[in-house]
């Protein structure tokens, strides 16, 4: 097959091939809008398959009643009907007779006679017309899903990356935000901070960009290296002779080979910004404080305890935001309940939290011993071990106040706080996008503890009282 072929038209037009000089026609660049080929092509190819089938039976036939394959002699079949060209047919050098069938054992074009009593005799034969329609038939379909490959590769283009793009200018955008909101709180003290940070989205920006101008780059030069091989194997379809194109089939192979290794475009977290490049620890305790006592603060007024993790050593009030330490003789047995504590004084709260930010105020006052923080809803409810326990597992973080003295507990481990002044409100601020955990004292705007951990399911607010009381404050 020639090397030098052009780009053909993808309509059918009504005659088989250009008049002899007229310059090439490109192809269109809008496939969605033009009239495939491969419609046309695969009718008529169906056409000179039945055809050629019903000549190859006659033929066999005719051989069997003495009169051999040659029945089925030019003059059964027309040019148009087998797709030769007329012109165009070659002489069997030994049988003089025009070479119009195919020997699939030594892959070579052979006549009736060859193929009766010739060297090709037992061999597997077939109607030069059936096996052209055949190959044909082979290159519509391969065609056809090159050209849905193509059609797949400029959706990637024009929108998938288009809204990457977007997508990217909106993360940008929010995280500059971000930025700025928290570096207003105090901006004097966090100028050299805010241009940081700032620095670094914009580094993040121009990586997610040349990303993405990276892809854009790279599947555009695919869809093109891909159209012009679909364009090529469309000319060579179009446009070559039936004997030449017999021959030629594993050149056909080897670019439809090409073509398929160019692989299928997909999206990856490499075009995504980063959103941990507008994170800061010098900003964080600072934006709790304008979160917990600012007008917009992300506390819940329908935060209430959940009565049924209540534990039997605790009373809850009527408004269900009250905990209070009962003695011996005013503890009851209430019924049982999966979700209760039955060992520890521990309660849990009414709302589950696994997105945006949060807040939630409790009242200790005079309570000498305490637990305020969050844990996870699989948390365990019954016996007197440490898997019940607040702070003694991996499912729950808690700061707590015992013998005066003040700790973060998780897992077992205590870390110990340094507290000026004994508060009398505990802040406790969630913010999930982040998987940051605060604890504050709001009255003198102190951060007692920070934490950030990868939580990996919905968090309670969960306390636990052995001393007076403690009140959810809305």
């Amino acid at each position: 097959m020639s090397e030098e072929l052009v780009t053909c038209e993808l309509t059918c037009s009504s005659s088989a091939r250009e008049p002899p000089g007229a310059s090439p026609r490109t192809e269109s660049t809008n496939m969605d809008r033009e009239q495939p080929i491969f419609s046309v092509l695969s009718v008529g190819a169906k056409d000179r398959t039945a055809a050629a089938a019903a000549e190859g039976d006659t033929a066999l036939k005719s051989s069997g009643g003495g009169g051999g394959l040659g029945a089925a002699s030019p003059s059964a079949t027309s040019d148009t009907e087998s797709g030769i060209f007329s012109g165009e047919c070659e002489l069997c050098v030994e049988h003089e007779s025009e070479l119009d069938w195919f020997c699939g054992t030594e892959q070579k074009l052979i006549c009736s006679h060859c193929a009766i009593v010739g060297p090709c005799h037992g061999h597997t034969v077939t109607p030069l017309a059936t096996r052209v329609s055949a190959i044909r038939n082979e290159m519509v379909d391969v065609c056809e899903k090159m050209q849905l490959q193509a059609l797949r590769m400029e959706r990637f283009i024009n929108q998938t990356l288009i809204v990457k793009e977007q997508k990217l200018q909106a993360s940008a955008s929010r995280a500059r935000e971000h930025v700025l909101a928290q570096v207003s709180a105090a901006r004097e003290a966090l100028e050299e901070e805010e241009q940081r940070l700032l620095e670094e989205v914009q580094r993040e920006e121009e990586r997610v960009e040349q990303c993405l101008l990276t892809q854009r780059a790279h599947w555009s030069q695919a869809l093109v290296n891909l159209s012009q091989t679909r364009s090529r194997l469309v000319h060579t379809l179009t446009h070559t002779p039936d004997a030449q194109l017999v021959t030629s089939v594993q050149d056909i192979v080897e670019r439809v080979e090409e073509a398929e290794g160019v692989g299928e475009p997909c999206d990856t977290e490499q075009l995504n910004l980063n959103p941990g490049c507008s994170d800061s620890k010098l900003l964080r305790g600072l934006w709790a404080t304008a979160v917990l006592l600012g007008p917009n603060a992300h506390g819940s007024s329908c935060l209430k305890f959940d009565g049924r993790t209540v534990s039997p050593l605790l009373s809850l009030s009527e408004d269900s935001c009250t905990l209070t330490f009962l003695t011996k003789k005013t503890r009851q047995s209430p019924l049982y309940d999966p979700a209760r504590f039955d060992c520890w004084p521990n309660a849990l709260g009414s709302l589950s939290v696994s997105s945006g930010t949060h807040s939630w105020m409790v009242d200790v006052g005079q309570c000498g011993a305490f637990k305020v923080g969050v844990c996870y809803a699989s948390l365990e409810r019954k016996g007197s071990g440490n898997n019940a326990r607040l702070g003694y597992n991996t499912q729950s973080w808690v700061l707590s106040r015992y013998d005066g003295d003040y700790s973060f507990c998780h897992a077992g481990q205590k870390v110990p706080l340094q507290v000026v002044r004994t508060p009398k409100r505990i802040g406790v601020l969630l913010d999930w996008p982040s998987q940051t955990l605060l604890f504050y004292e709001p009255d003198s705007c102190t951060l007692l503890h920070c934490i950030t951990q990868h939580f990996t399911a919905p968090l309670l607010l969960a306390c636990a009282v052995t001393d007076r009381s403690i009140t959810i404050v809305h």
